[in-house]
């Protein structure tokens, strides 16, 4: 989904702008993009733009029809229709309308709206695409196209982008673009793995209401929110799918501010907090504000949007139910900390609160081997965390050593934005990472993530985690393994709202199979096979560098966000995120030493101070 409003807005601009220089390209190339050129970048009043797209979506080509019609300064129509979900947003001066005919529901927003996150039609290619984006060069080119002489800066566009005539075959052709015009005003292109065809013409006819929608059920939102959520979405889409240098390759400058130190260990970020709940939240906000923003916008517009249009629910109100429910089992420290962020970041702070409890919507592999199964007999905890790299997390990810007052310190694998904890150890040893199971909607209880921080800040044994699971409400179906660097112990975990198993080491288990002596391994289907099979391979030679190994692809899946492995005797623990175009089992994992980490807080430090 992602993809289809990304071609719908850039791909014909993006084959103008690629390529070398050649002078005297034909004429007819440049007239025939000028009806869509003047279009696209505002020059029309009014247009009709209608066609089809072919772009690829989970693995294979899929088609998409498309209908945009622009009417004045403030009022457009936009319509995409495939096979398994349709979307249609009418906007005019006083309400935006966003239908999905499929699940015939539609969602209206009256009110007003932020003109930074508006979707009004004048110039709203500089708030679509941002900055942060390699795609932020068609920015440019639409601008240079809605002044001056539209045929001539085309001419100009083509001449850098070494389009070649083939009158033959009645084409240009530039690398493997291939651009032909079957008729009057109309365009076909064919770059990469994207097809598009679209028609355009000047006369529109009246603007149907986007407040009458027979035969739908009508959810009332905010107009702010739903242009935001759509806007903002899009926006964010275009830096994952297309990142720029500030995210490929950011700079990786120290900084501090009180109570809090960012710094960065051989590519990753750390960030180092200590001190009351309101402290370590400001902190956190100070240190990390655009990659906190870009994790919310992750979840809340880009997969929230998509979300919306899969499940004709809207996003944000199924994780304020969820939060509504949740929040009873949630500590006051955490709740306090997470408004601390949210005045840090500048939020209202439902976003933060709801963004807290992602996780407990969306459900990974997971092993502890030690004594006979290790080189050295040392207890070495694997965690795989498959989980959503397309919606741009690794953006954010950042592990977090904490020092919170009155509690037990520990390291977090997580992202900006989330105080909450999916993979940690703390300064006792104990070691905890979760898989995912079913159970959506089961609520009533402490959310995973709270629970895993919880532990990691009360337990100093491996008891002390299970008595925390076994007497907690718990939410949804999740599988643990927790780990005791001190004993040598680790513990096997199936946890429902209403169940609890623990599998102990060697246990043989009818949904895991044939014990493995002083192992616990958990995944599922051919990854468990393929992961249970290393580990009988590699038994009695496992190192740190074998354990790094045991959760390389295929044990991995291709959307696996963070690896990490804790060697929780040792207080070390060595961590993997995925890049924009690799897994994090494809990726160096950097050595992080919780023990030095927390000997070196202060309330002091050199680097420059953070605003």
């Amino acid at each position: 989904m992602q993809r289809c409003v990304l071609v719908l807005a850039f791909a014909m601009m993006a084959c103008t702008f690629e390529g070398r220089a050649v002078a005297d390209q034909p004429k007819d190339l440049a007239s025939a993009l000028t009806p869509l050129a003047s279009a696209l970048s505002g020059r029309m009043p009014q247009f009709e733009v209608t066609g089809h797209l072919a772009v690829p979506i989970d693995g294979s080509t899929q088609p998409i029809d498309v209908r945009m019609v622009r009417y004045d300064e403030e009022s457009f129509d936009l319509a995409l229709t495939h096979a398994d979900y349709a979307i249609e947003i009418r906007r005019r001066a006083d309400v935006t309308a966003m239908a999905l005919p499929k699940h015939a529901t539609v969602f209206i927003g009256r009110g007003s709206v932020d003109a930074a996150d508006s979707l009004k039609p004048m110039a709203i290619a500089d708030r679509l695409i941002s900055k942060n984006s390699s795609l932020g060069t068609m920015t440019f080119g639409l601008n240079l196209l809605a002044v001056g002489d539209i045929e001539a800066t085309l001419r100009g566009l083509l001449a850098s982008a070494n389009f070649i005539h083939d009158p033959s075959k009645g084409c240009w052709k530039s690398g493997d673009a291939t651009v032909t015009c079957p008729k009057e005003q109309s365009i076909s292109v064919n770059a990469h793995d994207v097809s598009i065809s679209l028609h355009t013409k000047a006369e529109v006819g009246v603007a149907p209401s986007a407040e009458e929608w027979p035969g739908m059920k009508v959810t009332e939102l905010p107009r702010g929110e739903l242009e935001r959520t759509l806007l903002c979405g899009v926006r964010r889409a275009t830096e994952v799918l297309h990142p720029g240098n500030e995210l490929t390759k950011p700079s990786q400058s120290p900084r501090s501010t009180e109570n809090g130190r960012l710094t960065w260990i051989d590519g990753q970020r750390v960030a180092t907090l200590w001190g009351t709940p309101e402290e370590i939240g400001t902190a956190h906000g100070k240190l990390l504000p655009d990659e906190s923003r870009r994790c919310i916008e992750s979840v809340l517009y880009s997969f929230g949007a998509v979300n919306t249009v899969r499940t004709g629910r809207w996003f944000r109100h199924d994780l304020e139910a969820a939060y509504a429910r949740l929040s009873p089992h949630i500590p006051e420290r955490h709740k306090r900390e997470t408004q601390a962020l949210a005045v840090s970041l500048g939020l209202e702070p439902e976003i933060v609160q709801v963004l807290n409890v992602f996780p407990e919507l969306f459900h990974c592999s997971g092993f502890a081997v030690f004594g006979t199964a290790t080189k050295n007999g040392k207890l070495y905890h694997g965690r795989v965390l498959d989980y959503m790299t397309t919606i741009g997390l690794q953006d954010s990810a950042t592990t977090f050593i904490v020092r919170a007052e009155g509690q037990i310190p520990f390291a977090n694998v997580g992202y900006a934005g989330f105080i909450g904890s999916v993979s940690g150890m703390n300064a006792e040893g104990i070691s905890l990472g979760e898989m995912g199971g079913r159970g959506e909607g089961q609520w009533d209880g402490a959310p995973m993530a709270t629970l895993m921080r919880r532990a990691m800040e009360e337990c100093d044994t491996l008891k002390e985690v299970q008595d925390l699971w076994t007497n907690s409400p718990r939410t949804c179906e999740y599988y643990y393994v927790f780990a005791d660097g001190k004993t040598n112990e680790a513990v096997g975990v199936a946890a429902t709202p209403e169940s609890i198993e623990f599998i102990q080491p060697g246990q043989t288990h009818e949904r895991l199979g044939e014990g493995i002596k002083d192992a616990i391994v958990l995944s599922a289907g051919s990854r468990l096979e393929e992961l249970r099979r290393r580990v009988t391979e590699k038994h009695g030679q496992i190192d740190s560098e074998v354990g790094q190994w045991l959760m390389s692809r295929p044990v991995a899946m291709s959307s696996n966000l963070h690896n990490v492995l804790f060697v929780p005797a040792d207080g070390v623990l060595y961590v993997a995120n995925a890049s924009h175009n690799k897994p994090a089992a494809e990726m160096p994992y950097v050595k992080i030493d919780l023990k030095k980490m927390l000997d070196d807080i202060s309330g002091k430090s050199s680097v420059t101070q953070a605003p």
